[in-house]
């Protein structure tokens, strides 16, 4: 008897009939995997982008605060002193406003007719993919080649849209010496190229569409403007949204147009007077041809925030429009 009660705490506890067993490692690596693999999938964007797009970022705004030239090895620490030059600069002012200006000349037409355009594809047309083909072309061809052939479409002596003004009895107008004319000819070509493309974004949110509400709309009797608005664009919201703020963040940031559109030689900044220089076109001077690399930083540093409120304010007039729409 004694020696049982000697053994008996050294033996191991026996499970009962309703007790849970031990998880084993192959358990354990099953829960582990659920929980990590999704983290793991997803961590080479991150990886990437933190290379290529995170530290690149903060390291600009690193440089601003210091008087950075291109020669120089010893930087000099000058804290917020490029900003607030930058906020004392007419010029970095002049370009804000050609910036929105041509901003909101390209992006409001250009978003409105992709969903016109998006709309008459989703009809009943004949060859629909080579209609849907034809609308992304001026996308796909060269950016370069686009700015020379609008640079002389626009010319102010041979032109091809002066001498169809003329036609009409109106007077020749020098697109790239005015300032507002020289907007509405870059709006014409950033709309050239970006209409198509955001025209198949669009077309394809429409085709996911249920046909179901269509089919009940007109069995109520609603005519085809009243779908279009009651049923076609509430449902657009989350892909207009992502379109105004894509048009947004590159709209903001255009450069190539405004730089290939003249054709004088050595204005090919923003035209003589700058009447066409943008924000980058101004980074892009201050960085590259007078060699301030710290200025420059703090332009892109605020372009940066006025891109990021900007958008947020487009996305929040975009819900309350589309939401008030949803409500008819």
């Amino acid at each position: 008897m004694a020696t049982d009660l000697q053994e008996s705490p050294a033996r191991a506890p026996r499970r009962g009939p309703g007790s849970p067993a031990r998880p084993g490692m192959r358990d354990k690596l099953a829960r582990w995997d659920v929980k990590l693999s999704p983290y793991l999938y997803v961590a080479p964007f991150f990886i990437v982008f933190g290379i290529v797009g995170l530290f690149p970022l903060l390291y600009t705004g690193y440089v601003s605060l210091f008087d950075w030239e291109l020669i120089e090895d010893s930087p000099e620490f000058i804290g917020l002193d490029n900003y607030v030059d930058l906020m004392v600069d007419e010029q970095f002012w002049k370009v804000l406003v050609n910036t929105l200006s041509i901003f909101l000349l390209s992006s409001i037409p250009q978003i409105i007719i992709a969903v016109l355009i998006a709309y008459l594809l989703n009809t009943r047309l004949r060859a629909p993919t080579t209609w849907r083909i034809s609308v992304l072309l001026p996308y796909v061809a060269s950016l370069v080649a686009l700015g020379i052939i609008f640079a002389n479409l626009f010319g102010p002596q041979f032109g091809l849209v002066n001498s169809i003004l003329e036609t009409f009895g109106i007077d020749r107008i020098d697109w790239q010496a005015d300032r507002f004319s020289s907007h509405v000819a870059i709006a014409v070509m950033v709309n050239w190229r970006w209409t198509g493309y955001n025209a198949l974004i669009v077309l394809a949110a429409m085709q996911a569409i249920p046909r179901d509400l269509y089919e009940a709309a007109v069995v109520d009797g609603a005519s085809s403007l009243r779908r279009f608005v009651s049923i076609t664009l509430p449902l657009l919201r989350p892909t207009l949204i992502f379109v105004v703020i894509t048009s947004t963040i590159g709209g903001l940031q255009i450069f190539t147009e405004p730089k290939l559109f003249s054709e004088m030689p050595g204005s090919n900044n923003g035209g003589a007077t700058n009447q066409y220089q943008t924000v980058t076109l101004y980074m892009y001077q201050s960085a590259f041809e007078q060699q301030d690399f710290g200025y420059a930083s703090a332009i892109a540093w605020v372009l940066f925030v006025i891109i990021i409120v900007i958008a947020l304010i487009n996305f929040l007039l975009t819900r309350r429009l589309a939401g008030t729409g949803s409500g008819r």
